[in-house]
């Protein structure tokens, strides 16, 4: 395991829901059906991951009473059988409250054999920060486009000319390389010849897939899903029919579509008026505008090309309590638990990197990036000048997602909640709801919001109307 297991149960506890790494069953009755899907899920998750026996999350992570410890470990032996390619388990005893728990490591699945199938269905799971899922078949093609090292910005696109470039930043990219990098590439007196050199063009004078992204006038003519799709959730007084709002669509090539949504930022994100310690009054939004484009610059040039993510767009997501930032392909050299604690460099997109280094945004004038390993402890050190949780990363293989978490001040009660029960607590407002409206605003699992629900019963924040096969519905008791 990767985290001692008090620890790890303090953590869980803290939390109130799993991690993405690691999957807590009671298993009172046997190993569960919904086993299968977390196996598959974590064998296919880039490092593995921990399943936990004999712990009920829904009493908090307390022992559940496991009457056969030994009979579980020999199901897990057999079950992990049940896979192609068979999970490798590392299964352990544990104790917890003096109670016995099973510890079970799922190693990762070799990456040439991915993804990981349960035999008996043929269905590959994928493991995300809110649950299990079922590959599609788009999403088994990035597994099987991942045993192969991805140089899909190499290639020149068809149909494109030189006329597609944008002779500004063209012009600029010329100026940056000449001013950077004067003994290297900027050497070549030629501007055709350094544009060929770069990887902008080939040697026909056609743009390549990096340069078109980086440098074209649309590359959405040639590339219609290379966009981010950016919507916030409607605020708590909004009509009824409200499904979102700010909603947009940005094109255009990278730096300009940088531009657009730090732009969309300024206008989505929520702000407050804070006094300095030097006494300026300024207004400041609810995440640091800083963190937000250096996940974004990170999502432009790191997201897969190849065909089968063509289809798919970077997503940002503004929620209540959480902005989330999710491109197709999963990091490329690194792992999580190594990002922002090293100054490792890897680039899946090694050509697209090196043209944006160059490359300044028209509105600000600011290298898109400096590909020098500081954007994540730069997101860090923002998050934390401004006291609010870490970023949460999630790499699934052929998805990665950024989570900036914020807890609003407003309908906050004076205890000490988890981030979902706080969610729960402040999307309840001055109406009763029922768990699917929750779940629906939330974007959280139904079994997470009930478990929330739950346990905000118990504190008594929050009375149940109805039940045993009536409407239920939920509000909070400050409202009675």
């Amino acid at each position: 395991m990767s985290r001692d297991l008090s620890s790890l149960i303090d953590a869980l506890r803290t939390a109130g829901g799993d991690f993405t790494d690691v999957e807590v069953k009671a298993a009172v009755g046997g190993l569960p059906e919904s086993l299968a899907a977390s196996l598959s899920a974590l064998a296919n998750l880039p490092g593995g991951g921990t399943i936990i026996l004999g712990l009920d999350e829904r009493t908090g992570f307390r022992p559940a009473g496991l009457k056969d410890p030994q009979l579980l470990k020999q199901g897990l032996a057999t079950k992990a059988q049940a896979f192609v390619p068979p999970v490798r388990l590392t299964i352990d005893d544990g104790l917890v409250d003096g109670q016995p728990v099973v510890i079970a490591k799922v190693h990762e699945c070799d990456p040439s054999t991915k993804p990981c199938r349960v035999a008996s269905t043929g269905t590959a799971y994928l493991r995300g920060y809110d649950g299990d899922f079922a590959l599609s078949t788009i999403e088994e093609q990035g597994f099987l486009a991942a045993r192969t090292p991805p140089l899909f910005d190499r290639a020149p696109v068809a149909g494109a000319g030189p006329g597609d470039l944008d002779p500004d930043l063209l012009g600029s990219f010329v100026e940056g390389v000449r001013d950077r990098d004067r003994r290297g590439l900027g050497r070549f007196d030629d501007d055709r010849e350094l544009v060929r050199r770069a990887g902008v063009t080939d040697d026909d004078g056609r743009p390549t897939t990096a340069g078109l992204l980086a440098l074209g006038r649309h590359p959405q003519e040639f590339f219609p899903r290379f966009v981010i799709q950016a919507a916030a959730e409607p605020h708590l007084g909004d009509p009824a029919g409200v499904r979102a709002r700010d909603q947009a669509t940005i094109t255009g090539p990278i730096p300009h579509m940088l531009d657009a949504a730090m732009a969309w930022a300024r206008r989505a994100f929520r702000t407050s008026i804070v006094t300095t310690a030097d006494g300026d009054v300024r207004d400041q939004p609810e995440y640091p505008l800083v963190a937000f484009r250096e996940l974004i610059a990170n999502a432009l040039v790191h997201r897969d090309l190849d065909h089968w993510s063509a289809g798919t767009a970077i997503e940002v997501r503004l929620r209540r309590d959480r902005l989330v930032v999710t491109s197709p392909g999963g990091l490329y050299g690194i792992t999580v638990d190594r990002l922002g604690h090293e100054g490792v460099t890897s680039a899946r997109n090694a050509r697209l990197v090196a043209i944006c280094q160059h490359v300044k945004t028209p509105d600000t004038g600011s290298r898109v990036i400096e590909a020098l390993a500081s954007g994540i402890p730069l997101v860090a050190e923002a998050l934390a000048e401004r006291g609010l949780p870490p970023a949460t990363f999630v790499d699934t293989g052929i998805r990665f997602t950024a989570l900036l978490r914020h807890l609003p001040s407003d309908a906050r009660p004076a205890m000490n909640l988890t981030t979902t029960q706080l969610a729960i607590y402040q999307a309840l407002g001055s109406r009763p709801r029922d768990a699917a409206a929750l779940q629906s605003e939330l974007g959280l699992a139904d079994s997470t919001i009930r478990k929330g629900l739950h346990a905000l019963r118990m504190l008594g924040l929050v009375h149940q109307n109805g039940g045993r096969g009536r409407p239920t519905t939920y509000r909070r008791t400050t409202d009675d």
